[in-house]
């Protein structure tokens, strides 16, 4: 089964970006098979904390470019 997985993988990689995001959603998706009732509202909970504290100043928006660059630490 490794092979199989090692040339698909390969095969995949060759892909446009578009492509192996649309691959890599498909199969994060076949995973996720347990449904947690309480996820859409907790989503929204969160959404509104966060819009709350960017509109109150407590967050300071970053970047994306500036973000990744934390995480990746470069």
């Amino acid at each position: 089964m490794k092979d199989v997985a090692a040339r698909i993988l390969d095969q995949a990689l060759r892909l446009p970006a578009e492509a192996r995001a649309a691959i890599a959603d498909f199969l994060l998706e076949s995973l996720d098979t347990a449904v947690d009732a309480d996820a859409e509202d907790a989503w929204r909970q969160e959404i509104r904390k966060r819009i709350k504290d960017l509109d109150s100043g407590l967050t300071t928006p970053v970047p994306w470019s500036e973000a990744r660059k934390a995480i990746l630490g470069s």
